[in-house]
């Protein structure tokens, strides 16, 4: 039996479609019930009958960082899917990070250990790959920065150390980096919020630019690499670098909005992070931009991503279809009515 945690997730719930659709033997924990309704809406994305694949999941409420309940969640399990993590870049949170995504991980691999699981995935970022100060694509290879991380890739990092730790203790494992990840059924975080943001009129698009791959890439390359021999690897998951213009351009294009025109130069990014560690720290609201982030929004990533196809023929799909139809999702679903 396979476990996926973070199942009420973007990468989470659309894996289990995958896994579902094939009649594989699938736990999925969570942690909040109303949140399982989300990933069904999921499985409507892809069959008229959601119920047929979305009844064959075993749910079992548990959580990574309670060890009881996840102690149970592994009883029967041979392979696991870790799409789970708390994603902020409030520097706040750091507490709260390093307990979801680094200790929440170590738990996770304690258990592979323990029941001697067969092979396990950790999904973590691009977010924990180095900078490429000369323009040039980094690799897998490329050394993790601590000194110009943001706190959540701090935590991410953390966790990949515990996975390799795992690996070294005789689990097979695989880790994949994706980068901003374009896929529908989430519209209130990640690149959902971007689809959201750029329907409501946004004006401003930030100087750099970084890697995008589609939800399903993501999934269809975490699903070929458990079923392939390879073990021990991580993988950069990017199928096109854009600048942030070229990005937000695109998805204003497929919603049917005016591209964001104004460039938020350096300076005025400056001023934006500060102004809003003003108001987390005036009113108790959570800090959205932080300083370190502020500063990777002014640098341009580029990613490489010949290692996946080399070592398992990975094809990606053309991402700008996969932009257009998640926008063609979002619009069916929110009927935005914002003005140019």
């Amino acid at each position: 039996m396979i476990l996926v945690t973070g199942g009420t997730g973007l990468v989470g719930s659309h894996l289990l479609f995958h896994l579902a659709s094939k009649r594989i033997r699938i736990r999925a924990i969570y942690r909040n019930g109303d949140r399982i309704a989300l990933t069904r809406k999921v499985f409507e994305y892809y069959t008229d009958t959601p119920d047929k694949t979305f009844n064959e999941i075993d749910w079992v409420k548990a959580d990574i960082n309670d060890i009881p309940s996840l102690s149970i969640a592994f009883k029967g399990i041979t392979r696991v899917y870790h799409c789970a993590a708390l994603i902020s870049f409030d520097p706040k949170k750091r507490k709260q990070l390093f307990k979801v995504n680094a200790e929440g991980t170590a738990n996770l691999v304690n258990l592979c250990i323990e029941h001697k699981v067969e092979k396990l995935c950790h999904v973590s970022s691009i977010a924990t790959i180095g900078e490429s100060l000369d323009k040039k694509p980094v690799a897998e290879t490329k050394e993790f920065n601590a000194s110009v991380a943001n706190i959540y890739a701090l935590s991410k990092h953390q966790a990949e150390m515990e996975v390799w730790r795992g690996s070294q203790e005789g689990i097979n494992t695989i880790i994949v980096n994706p980068g901003v990840i374009i896929g529908p059924g989430f519209w209130d975080n990640g690149s959902g919020r971007l689809f959201k943001k750029i329907s409501e009129g946004l004006k401003f698009y930030p100087p750099g630019g970084t890697g995008f791959v589609t939800v399903k890439d993501v999934v269809g390359a975490m699903v070929n690499l458990m079923d392939s021999e390879i073990t021990n690897e991580n993988y950069i998951l990017v199928s096109e670098n854009l600048t942030y213009k070229e990005a937000f351009t695109k998805i204003a294009e497929a919603v049917e909005k005016k591209a964001p025109k104004l460039l938020l130069k350096k300076g005025l990014l400056a001023i934006l992070w500060r102004l809003d560690w003003l108001k987390s720290n005036l009113i108790g609201s959570e800090q959205v931009l932080s300083k370190k982030l502020a500063s990777s929004f002014d640098t341009t990533t580029i990613y490489s991503n010949e290692k996946i196809i080399k070592d398992s023929n990975f094809k990606f799909e053309n991402l700008a279809a996969a932009i257009n139809s998640c926008a063609a999702t979002f619009l069916k679903e929110n009927h935005s009515t914002a003005e140019y």
